[in-house]
């Protein structure tokens, strides 16, 4: 049964810093491209870090310089350590495969982790 589980997420202030954790069961973790999305209130879900199998890791223009993600295999967990945030930060963290993972009802999404950002 494929579960991700994100946590981590708070209020902060601007210019702050959060790890966000996400455990995986369910999927051949090692293997896959995992990526961190987020959606603000209003917008489109969007991708904002991703990271290979191989450890090979991509950043969103909005994140980068200031977001980085790793991934523990062993562990099953991958992570997104975020310094310097900004209010528009603020939203819905998740995280999932690339390309997202497919359950019988469809696309699967965690229950995600809330990041606000105060000014």
């Amino acid at each position: 049964q494929v579960q991700l589980v994100e946590s981590g997420g708070g209020l902060v202030q601007a210019g702050g810093s959060l790890r966000l954790s996400c455990a995986a069961s369910g999927i051949l973790f090692s293997r896959k491209t995992m990526g961190w999305y987020r959606q603000a209130p209003g917008k489109q879900r969007e991708l904002v870090a991703e990271i290979t199998d191989g450890g090979t890791t991509n950043y969103a223009d909005s994140a980068k310089g200031r977001f980085t993600i790793s991934r523990d295999n062993a562990k099953n967990t991958v992570y997104l350590q975020m310094n310097s945030l900004k209010p528009e930060d603020t939203a819905v963290y998740y995280c999932n495969a690339i390309p997202v993972l497919i359950v019988p009802r469809g696309h699967y999404w965690g229950q995600g982790t809330q990041v606000t950002v105060s000014s």
